[in-house]
């Protein structure tokens, strides 16, 4: 469910940036370095390649290290937030490099689930578009438990897959921390997250698999609200997510990008639910 959302906004600081959407250097004869969000000037996780033809990816490499909260904010954040309060949003922005960027509020109810999983995405709805890797013979790997939170169509070509990233496995999760918050959120569904948000729209240049279509990758880094949404999806009930989605690293065009709201306040429906159409195309 969406909340709230905001105008498309200018944010973020040069001098207390701790991530930021960046190209990789680029290998020999390469036309382009690896796409990468960092942290802390380091590689955090891989995204999808700039073509918009290979697979939608998010892939945890090493600089994915430590989480990304602000201590003055945890009481807040734990009781919950009512709209998209400035100074919230603004604090947070301030962690990431300067970009345009749109805020939105959501209610979420998060699937935790493990790579290789009857429900992980790249094991079933990407390999029904791209098939396996040419090379390795496997699916995509993001090398990290995620959450799965809302899917929905775009239209008869296109779906939308939204996913919660953390930057640390649950298995980091403090087990007191994460009770609390199961006490605190059988009470109220307004405990909030925070994330940095891109929405990545791929789909292969020629049909490889048995369903062709565009995919909306619409991934949230989380920044805050690890023990959250472990402990959300632990007991099966929402919470809310502050997400400011970054217009100029997303692998979209800008009316893709600006259509994310609206998307998000539709009704949930799966891929799995919607006839595949044999001979869809571009």
């Amino acid at each position: 469910m969406l909340i709230a959302t905001g105008p498309a906004q200018a944010l973020g600081s040069s001098s207390t940036a701790r991530l930021e959407f960046v190209e990789g250097p680029k290998s020999a004869g390469a036309w382009a370095g690896q796409r990468l969000l960092s942290l802390d000037g380091q590689g955090a996780f891989e995204l999808s390649l700039w073509c918009g033809t290979c697979p939608f990816l998010f892939q945890r490499l090493v600089g994915a290290n430590s989480t990304v909260s602000i201590a003055e904010l945890e009481d807040k954040l734990a009781e919950g937030l009512t709209e998209i309060e400035p100074d919230v949003m603004e604090r947070f922005a301030q962690l990431l490099a300067p970009g345009h960027f749109i805020p939105m509020l959501l209610q979420i109810q998060p699937t935790l689930v493990s790579p290789n999983a009857a429900d992980d995405y790249f094991s079933h709805e990407q390999v029904k578009t791209w098939g396996i890797d040419g090379f390795w013979g496997l699916p995509e790997h993001p090398r990290t438990p995620y959450y799965r939170t809302f899917e929905t169509r775009v239209d008869d070509h296109a779906h939308l897959f939204e996913f919660v990233v953390p930057m640390v496995p649950p298995t980091w999760n403090d087990r007191e921390r994460v009770a609390e918050h199961a006490t605190r959120l059988q009470t109220s569904s307004r405990p909030t997250a925070v994330a940095v948000a891109t929405l990545d729209v791929c789909a292969p240049a020629v049909k490889q698999g048995p369903d062709w279509f565009w995919h909306w990758g619409l991934t949230h880094f989380l920044l805050d609200g690890h023990h959250k949404l472990e402990a959300a999806a632990a007991s099966g009930v929402p919470l809310q997510l502050l997400s400011l989605l970054a217009v100029d690293a997303s692998l979209a065009a800008p009316d893709q990008i600006n259509r994310v709201p609206e998307l998000r306040a539709r009704s949930a429906i799966a891929r799995s639910q919607l006839p595949i159409e044999p001979e869809a195309s571009r």
